[in-house]
């Protein structure tokens, strides 16, 4: 193989690593925001869990 198509092998390559990375580093990034969804989900059932009577009774004068 001569040395300009070994370059542009070489390049190729570094082009599709960088999408690669670029592609994992955005899905790190929401991957992160779900699981913070989730804990505040998993926050505000536990509230319900703690306390169960509330919102249990509803007050309704005529």
């Amino acid at each position: 193989m001569d040395i300009p198509a070994l370059s542009m092998v070489l390049a190729q390559n570094k082009v599709l690593t960088d999408v690669g990375v670029a592609m994992l580093s955005k899905n790190l990034d929401l991957m992160e925001d779900v699981g913070s969804s989730l804990i505040e989900g998993i926050d505000a059932v536990s509230e319900l869990s703690v306390n169960p009577d509330i919102g249990g009774n509803i007050d309704i004068r005529i």
